[in-house]
């Protein structure tokens, strides 16, 4: 037979110390939300899951930011460690200059010079570009074959869109976060660009859950 624990006031106590920081650590994150996080949350049912459509118009209508925020998609997969590809059907916010890199490109990296979002390089160009790691390398454009930058020749170079993104998970955990738009572009672009990165991720094969938030919004649960 089982001896029966009997519990001293000291378990009591602490079990009520312990109680009370629990109470205390959610009001905290009550006052940090504020009024208006509290009262977006309340525009829809945070336990319900939503078609991408509905999702992205609940997500609008409880954006609270007096800018123009970024919708962001925020997506759970079964394993780490995936890493793929897939062009938008729309820009996800500001045209990104690109740029194919050629001699005029090695001239402004010698003299530290940055004005591009995309550096292009086919195969031939990349060994002039290696001296300039330090400088491409931290602001993420140097030239590779994941993402689609580094190519066998010109040609593929100049098809290269601006709108290709990288869906990387965390480096530890199966979880991927991109960019799909800004508040205020249209709800069918910002729903094609999801559909475009769920489907790309293989969908409910892959997907455990999916999250579609704004810079200044609760997020919303999709559907898959």
């Amino acid at each position: 037979m089982g001896k029966i624990k009997i519990a001293k006031p000291e378990d009591t106590k602490v079990e009520k110390q312990e109680e009370i920081k629990r109470v205390e650590k959610k009001e905290i994150i009550e006052k940090v939300r504020g009024k208006k996080y509290i009262a977006a949350k309340a525009k829809f049912d945070r336990e319900k899951f939503y078609k991408v459509a509905d999702a992205v118009k609940l997500v609008k209508e409880a954006s609270y930011s007096k800018f123009d925020g970024t919708m962001e998609l925020h997506i759970i997969v079964k394993k780490a460690g995936i890493s793929t590809q897939v062009t938008l059907p729309f820009q996800a916010g500001r045209t990104k200059k690109v740029e194919i890199a050629d001699e005029d490109t090695i001239k402004k990296l010698q003299a530290g010079k940055v004005d591009f979002d995309v550096l292009v390089a086919t195969a031939a160009i990349m060994p002039k570009l290696v001296p300039f790691a330090r400088l491409l390398g931290p602001k993420g454009l140097m030239p590779n074959p994941k993402n689609g930058t580094l190519v066998a020749d010109e040609k593929k170079a100049k098809s290269y869109s601006a709108g290709a993104v990288t869906l990387k998970t965390e480096k530890e955990a199966p979880l991927i976060h991109t960019v799909v738009g800004k508040n205020s572009q249209k709800d069918e672009e910002i729903i094609d660009n999801t559909e475009a990165v769920l489907k790309a991720l293989g969908g409910n094969k892959q997907i455990i859950r999916a999250f579609i938030k704004s810079t200044m919004s609760p997020s919303v649960k999709i559907l898959i």
